[in-house]
């Protein structure tokens, strides 16, 4: 389980996409917690930390730990339910549980599909019905795949939507619920140069949306469809790491791209949708090292 390092601090930020302004939300030099959730109605922060769920006001104030109705300990891949009504979670055993948290009941969502195969969750879809996420597959001879997968959050049968050698990772879907985004290798025959792509919910007519120097994760959609943020790693990066420095881009509605942040994070700074409903804003988490 990741921790601080000695002289380390965890921050969790709000900036203004349109004026670049940041607020300080909740720091800490205790507790590493990641990858904030914006919930739907606007008024809270979601974050990770040390295997469990916390609730933060987006004004500030203390951690309220959120029950998980004893689940393994999670990881930074959480979605908030359209309604605000469930969070769904990946968890450290490999996979997939609901949690209402009007019960704080969990049920298991992913499908059993052996030992060798995890699920990494990303993105539901807008109409609620549908997760998407990474299947990861250790092979035989410790070879890994990861692909991208949907699953029905009532249960059924999941859908592979990518079968193919390149790390695929940061499944997302688009407002409208055509389209996922996510991020690949698959342009590039440098190890770890990923860059962000989006294809058609039945895995066709893929395209690529970034071409740059750079190694680029995680796109997040903003609620109204217009902009796309992701986090941008220094070239030659390998996945995405802990403890770098970062960029987090915007890719305007006329596809140009700038930056909106520099920090020194990576893993836990924005694993997952991080965007304010009125799309104004956005959430994520810094670890700077006292120098």
């Amino acid at each position: 389980m990741r921790v601080l390092r000695p002289g380390q601090r965890a921050e969790l930020f709000i900036v203004d996409v349109e004026t670049g302004e940041r607020r300080l939300v909740y720091e800490s030099s205790a507790l590493l917690f990641e990858a904030p959730n914006w919930t739907p109605d606007g008024k809270h922060l979601l974050v990770n930390a040390e295997g469990l769920l916390y609730r933060l006001p987006i004004d500030g104030g203390h951690l309220a730990e959120i029950p998980l109705g004893g689940i393994p300990p999670i990881n930074n891949d959480h979605v908030l339910s359209p309604d605000g009504e469930t969070v769904y979670v990946s968890a450290d055993d490999g996979h997939l549980y609901a949690i209402p948290f009007a019960t704080g009941l969990p049920r298991r969502v992913s499908n059993d599909h052996g030992d060798d195969f995890r699920h990494f969750l990303h993105g539901v879809s807008p109409d609620g019905e549908t997760l998407a996420y990474i299947g990861l597959r250790t092979e035989a001879g410790g070879a890994v795949t990861t692909n991208v997968f949907t699953l029905p959050v009532s249960g059924g049968e999941d859908t592979q939507l990518t079968d193919d050698p390149f790390p695929n990772d940061g499944s997302e879907y688009s407002t409208d619920g055509r389209l996922i985004y996510f991020n690949s290798e698959r342009a590039s025959a440098n190890p770890g140069h990923a860059q962000l792509f989006r294809m058609s919910t039945d895995g066709s007519s893929v395209e690529q949306l970034t071409h740059d120097e750079r190694v680029n994760w995680f796109p997040h959609v903003s609620p109204d469809g217009e902009r796309i943020v992701y986090v941008s790693f220094p070239p030659g990066t390998i996945g995405h790491p802990a403890d770098h420095d970062v960029i987090i881009r915007l890719i305007e509605p006329d596809g140009a791209v700038r930056d909106l942040v520099s920090l020194f994070g990576g893993q836990g700074t924005m694993n997952v949708p991080s965007w304010s409903p009125d799309s104004r804003q956005v959430a994520y988490a810094a670890y700077p090292l006292r120098s």
